[in-house]
């Protein structure tokens, strides 16, 4: 027994004593499979520590227990309870008091990291006096509570400035990126690299023999953390998260900056002031929305399975799809195709001339030097997609996406020559934009294996996928692909076959009212500013060049009967040759490395009031219409559809949400006005008086 233990029961920490006199204290959270730090967690650890204290061992290893990694930061879901509760400050300062007293151990103490080291896990590392991560690619090291709405709160804020150094560590904690083992050691963050079945003796010798970090590193770390260096740094970092969010939608990363530019004194001190601004940012409603956000994700996640495995890994394949064939090599079909070849998959890509394969091919390897970082990776990346100009990957394939034109006769045509050669079991699948489903399946063999898997463009920076289903698919083929898009690493999301499903049903309302502003003179600058404050990513005038006129044309044809919309005079008829937008360097903007050249706003133009209304409610309109018709399962499938489809302003917590918050009589009675002053196109949709609104 390890003196001063004895008695003490522990349900998810187990405590050993080595010959050498070394503690090794292991988190093995009880009835859990992935280590998190609740209070219960945080309590014994306390208890631990407190009684180590008084008869500290030679050394101290923490470690985590589980396979899956290291410990991936608090209990979010025990998080919300708290704040809800109005004890997060409580949950906060028992957070800090344990980490510091681990600090405060009179003995080396030592972190030994492998897989996931999130959050409270990467703060409870940084109060040990090393650190050693294994080398597996699993090992990631981050801080991204940023991404909550808060920041580190338990000495995290306090104890990466000072041993890495400013700049480093707020690029760490304003990004929530995270760093592998080797670039964690690069900085500072860690000292020591191990193989995993080493790792356990590479922290013990650094109890034994220590590190010393260079003395660049050193310097560094003191130097950007003195007074007079947080005063220069702070402005400067402020104006570069200004550049990407505005302090109003996302406080937390602004707080952090000031919080850390202005506090001074010992380490009591600055965890108070930690801890104080921490409480704050955890009771707004921007961190209480992206919170919500994060739940949407999880449950998103689950639809496809909660471990869908990757191929090669020698477990059942997701959804028992291992082969993958793409009919269509243009932006959307390449791009699905090189994603997949990415994630793992074999893939053949097929179109009607081999120059058309021979650009997506081209841009695959663009894609394969982005994301594989390890050269010597990438040639076993690239072989898994192969150019098939005559489809003789259709009999081997698993599942076979079709990414053509928006015709659905083309469509049609297409599915009769296919389905013949697919395996039994096969899924064949459309990445239709809006063509409802009841068009596609007409003389389909096999309805139950066929649906809608619509991918999002740009198909490698967007995670939503929507599953397109109608009355005779197979509840087992929704099953499959949701598994294929968690393998792939997007977010499932079912949605009925009705036009225009959840995404581009809601977005081409808000799409026609920008091009109706922009042709009644509003300058197109000046839409984007007013729909970029609201908290969209980016303007409705710019993401029409973005997603191409001759896409918005086609999907509008089977959308504005729908919706009984008018087509503004913008995209009443096709684009002409070389003006379908950012594609072809030209659309209602000119475009130049990829960005548009908008022309200024005049400065003494003033615009209109209700224009931020007459971009946004459209949207909300149609929102309430596909709860009401039952589109998606619920209104929080909406909200996470929308944010992660279209990137809804996250801070809001997506449209349902917004508009609870708002006050749907409140919203409804703008709406109203708006549709007295330019007509029926803002007449409200069946619904409003929904339960889920309120």
């Amino acid at each position: 027994m390890i003196a001063g233990l004895d008695g003490l029961r522990f349900s998810h920490w187990q405590a050993e004593q080595r010959d050498d006199g070394i503690v090794v204290l292991t988190l093995d959270r009880a009835d859990e499979s992935v280590n998190t730090f609740s209070q219960d967690v945080v309590l014994e650890l306390d208890a631990l520590l407190e009684r180590l204290s008084i008869d500290p061992p030679k050394g101290l290893i923490l470690r985590s227990g589980k396979a899956k990694g290291f410990i991936a930061g608090a209990d979010i879901h025990e998080f919300q309870e708290l704040d809800a509760k109005g004890v997060i400050g409580d949950s906060i300062r028992r957070g800090q008091l344990a980490f510091q007293r681990l600090a405060e151990l009179r003995c080396p103490t030592v972190a030994a990291i492998h897989g996931f080291c999130m959050g409270g896990g990467t703060e409870i590392a940084l109060a040990c006096r090393y650190r050693v991560a294994s080398n597996d690619a699993s090992t990631r090291i981050g801080l991204p509570e940023v991404k909550l709405g808060i920041y580190p709160g338990w000495g995290g804020s306090v104890r990466l400035p000072r041993l890495i150094g400013a700049p480093a560590a707020f690029d760490l904690m304003l990004t929530g990126r995270s760093f592998s083992a080797q670039a964690a050691k690069a900085v500072g963050l860690v000292d020591k690299v191990a193989d995993p079945a080493q790792l356990l003796e590479a922290a013990v010798e650094l109890v034994h023999k220590g590190a010393q970090r260079p003395f660049k590193q050193r310097f560094l770390a003191w130097i950007t953390n003195t007074w007079p260096a947080r005063q220069l740094l702070a402005p400067t970092m402020a104006k570069q998260v200004a550049r990407k969010a505005r302090k109003d939608h996302y406080p937390a990363p602004f707080t952090l900056i000031e919080t850390w530019r202005r506090s001074g004194g010992g380490m009591q001190s600055l965890l108070a002031a930690e801890r104080k601004s921490v409480v704050k940012l955890a009771g707004t409603p921007t961190a209480r929305n992206l919170v919500r956000v994060y739940f949407l994700q999880e449950r998103m996640k689950a639809l496809g399975g909660k471990d869908s495995p990757e191929t090669g890994s020698g477990k059942p394949l997701p959804g028992g799809i291992a082969r993958v064939h793409v009919i269509g090599a243009g932006v959307m079909g390449g791009d699905i195709a090189a994603w997949s070849a990415y994630k793992g998959f074999q893939v053949t890509l097929q179109d009607r001339e081999q120059p058309y394969i021979d650009k997506a091919m081209a841009r695959a390897q663009e894609l394969f030097a982005k994301k594989v970082k390890d050269e010597t990776k990438r040639p076993e990346v690239a072989a898994r997609l192969a150019s098939d100009l005559n489809g003789d990957g259709i009999p081997e394939a698993d599942l076979v996406v079709e990414a053509i034109i928006e015709q659905s006769e083309a469509k049609r045509d297409l599915y009769a020559a296919v389905e013949p050669r697919l395996k039994p079991d096969a899924l064949l699948t459309t990445n239709t934009s809006a063509i409802p489903l009841t068009e596609l399946r007409e003389h389909i063999r096999r309805p139950a294996q066929f649906a809608g898997l619509h991918f999002v463009n740009p198909v490698p920076l967007m995670p939503l996928v929507e599953i397109i289903h109608h009355d005779g698919m197979a509840p087992q083929t929704q099953q499959r692909l949701a598994a294929f898009c968690n393998a792939i690493g997007k977010l499932p999301l079912p949605v009925a076959g009705t036009p225009g499903f959840l995404l581009n049903r809601l977005l081409f309302p808000y799409l026609l009212e920008a091009a109706t502003a922009y042709s009644e003179g509003i300058p197109g600058a000046a839409i984007d500013r007013t729909a970029v404050k609201f908290g969209m990513p980016l303007g409705p005038v710019e993401l029409l060049d973005v997603v191409g006129h001759d896409v918005a044309y086609s999907v509008l044809q089977e959308l504005a009967p729908f919706l009984g919309l008018q087509a503004p005079p913008a995209l009443a008829t096709a684009p002409e040759p070389g003006k379908r937008g950012k594609k072809d360097g030209q659309g209602i903007y000119a475009w130049e490395n990829g960005r548009p050249k908008k022309p200024e706003v005049p400065k003494d133009y003033r615009v209109p009031e209700d224009l931020e209304d007459r971009l946004i409610l459209p949207l909300l309109n149609e929102g309430v219409a596909v709860l009401h018709e039952g589109v998606v399962a619920d209104a929080d499938l909406i909200d996470a559809g929308m944010i992660f489809g279209s990137g809804f302003a996250p801070f809001r917590g997506g449209p349902m949400q917004y508009i609870r918050s708002t006050g749907a009589d409140a919203m409804l009675a703008r709406l109203q006005a708006l549709q007295a002053k330019y007509g029926d196109r803002f007449k409200p949709r069946p619904g409003w008086d929904s339960p889920a609104l309120r």
